[in-house]
């Protein structure tokens, strides 16, 4: 039975057909708490009735989802969208002035965030187009007493940490509404399909790793489109009801977003983890839930296999391991298999395409490679002057396929210069080898030109990371007098004995003199993304700062 039928058109029909199917059985947890498919259900239809009955938001308009992984999270997007309304995610610790740039880029009129709300935040609203605060604590759906225990734990933490708020005020014309109050008043209201809802579905905001973000439009059509090409390529390897998905990634990030939408279309139950850097919670959590699938990024891999209680767990029940949001190295994959006894399967997506493109299958797996493009999926490799590249040839990646964004957000100029008859020019570079699999390079604008030499950053961090002493590494490229680019490396060691020279004479030994680093530095940690890539931009910026990195 297909996960997404012909019949759904919309988020809000996936829901309603998995309530009948699934009824009682649980569809989230948190910290101990569950909701079923019938809770979720039933409440989105409360929070979609309380904006029809009790607000002036109308079908189209903005709403900012700034929270963690909680089970409120799938409750406000249903019921967001059930009243027509666009979700725009948003990464809990952004600082106010970001806050305040995507508030205003976005034009959003609603704003749900984490209680209790930072001044600073409070402040950047009045000059925003927000009109509606909607405020939410970690313990909201949890049963009393242990609701009312896990709120305060959470007001003790943020009073203790300084981003507590006492007093603060919420600008004027600006309403505030608790989830609480919310639940309680759409309780008494009947909500109605909205005549006209927008199309928009998700305004995701790109990770501006190598830029400014930028506002993907996506479209219910290309959501609903690539969970039913995910289902088509996972049916032989899941079980409708069976499964569990551990979800240590935060749904606001555009990958396990849809991940997490892929599993609850096919009745699996899944645990939300708000903090995958406490790992005795984590550690604690698998014994207890025995996942059948995982989901993480290379930086969560490396620190999971370090920990000797993670290493102790029974994996008897894990079926599938994914990884994408960014490369995959050789050393992790490697230490993964030893510790667990199964293989990461490395997929390749961009926030532009909903965002999967390929994945290895399971039974199909080809290390190095992000696997075959998904059904309906065409991907072309361009070189120079738009020369289609033969089999085992390099050059940019083009897409093409019904999860494509509508374009950029007020951006006309940014989506002419992406899409072009209906390809979309990814910026990453890669090759399709002679059996169809696809294998990244790098990203286009990271590349590092060494004397007239390209040099891949991710090539270099997938060899130099296989070193038995470091923990993990990152490459950029810096300017050198010559007019070209001197490289620069970044070490975590994961033995204080390790020395530069060490590391110098490792890579002469197995890479190309151009591509040798030609200064080295050790750090305890990299800066990262908000979903824990590293991020190259922030190291490059520091370097040209004279900072070093802590």
């Amino acid at each position: 039975m297909q996960a997404v039928g012909p019949d759904v058109a919309s988020l809000s029909d996936l829901l309603f057909q998995l309530a009948r199917r699934f009824d009682e059985k649980p569809a989230f947890g948190h910290l101990g708490a569950r909701i079923s498919f019938a809770d979720l259900d039933r409440l989105s239809r409360r929070f979609a009735a309380w904006v029809q009955r009790e607000t002036d938001l109308q079908s189209g308009d903005r709403i900012v989802l700034q929270l963690p992984n909680l089970m409120q999270y799938p409750v406000l997007l249903f019921g967001a969208r059930r009243a027509g309304l666009v979700i725009v995610n948003a990464n809990p610790l952004l600082c106010a002035e970001e806050l305040g740039c995507l508030l205003r880029d976005s034009g959003a009129r609603a704003l749900v965030s984490f209680a209790p709300v930072p001044v600073e935040r409070l402040q950047i609203l009045s000059a925003s187009p927000i009109e509606y605060l909607i405020t939410t604590e970690p313990g909201d759906l949890h049963p009393v007493p242990g609701r009312q225990l896990l709120n305060l734990f959470a007001r003790f933490k943020a009073a203790g940490s300084g981003k507590g708020v006492r007093g603060g005020r919420v600008p004027p014309g600006i309403e505030r509404v608790s989830f609480t109050a919310i639940m309680q008043l759409g309780a008494g209201r009947i909500w109605q399909p909205p005549e006209q809802s927008s199309e928009l579905a998700l305004l995701q905001y790109t990770g501006g790793t190598t830029g400014p973000a930028k506002g993907a439009m996506l479209s219910e059509r290309a959501l609903l489109s690539n969970l039913v090409q995910l289902d088509a390529l996972l049916s032989e390897y899941t079980t409708p009801g069976q499964e569990r998905l551990l979800q240590p990634l935060p749904l606001y990030h555009i990958y396990s977003f849809t991940l997490t939408l892929l599993m609850l279309s096919i009745g699996a139950y899944i645990e939300l983890i708000p903090d995958p850097r406490h790992t005795r919670s984590l550690v604690r959590c698998w014994d207890r839930l025995e996942p059948t699938i995982m989901a993480g990024i290379n930086p969560l891999f490396i620190h999971l296999c370090q920990q000797p209680e993670f290493q102790r767990l029974d994996f008897s029940s894990l079926k599938l391991t994914i990884s994408g949001g960014m490369a995959l190295t050789r050393s992790i994959a490697a230490r993964w298999q030893k510790v667990t006894g199964g293989d990461i399967c490395e997929g390749y997506g961009l926030t532009e395409c909903s965002p999967v493109v390929s994945v290895n299958r399971p039974n199909t797996f080809r290390a190095g490679t992000v696997g075959k493009p998904l059904a309906g999926t065409d991907v072309r490799v361009l070189g120079e002057a738009g020369k289609l590249m033969p089999p085992g040839e390099s050059g940019d990646i083009w897409v093409r396929g019904p999860q494509l964004m509508s374009g950029y957000w007020h951006q006309r100029e940014e989506t002419q210069g992406a899409m072009q008859d209906g390809w979309l020019d990814t910026g990453d570079i890669g090759l399709i080898d002679s059996d169809g699999y696809l294998k990244i390079i790098d990203r286009r604008k990271e590349v590092i030109n060494v004397s007239g030499f390209k040099v891949y950053p991710s090539e270099l961090e997938d060899v130099i990371a296989c070193h038995p002493d470091i923990l993990e590494c990152a490459v950029v490229g810096l300017p050198d007098s010559s007019g070209g680019e001197q490289i620069k490396l970044y070490v975590v060691p994961a033995n204080q004995q390790l020395s530069i020279r060490q590391v110098r004479d490792y890579c002469r030994e197995r890479l190309t003199a151009y591509k040798v680093p030609r200064s080295v530095e050790f750090c305890r940690s990299l800066p990262r993304t908000p979903i824990g890539k590293v991020s190259r931009r922030d190291l490059r910026e520091m370097a040209l700062q004279g900072k070093r990195v802590h």
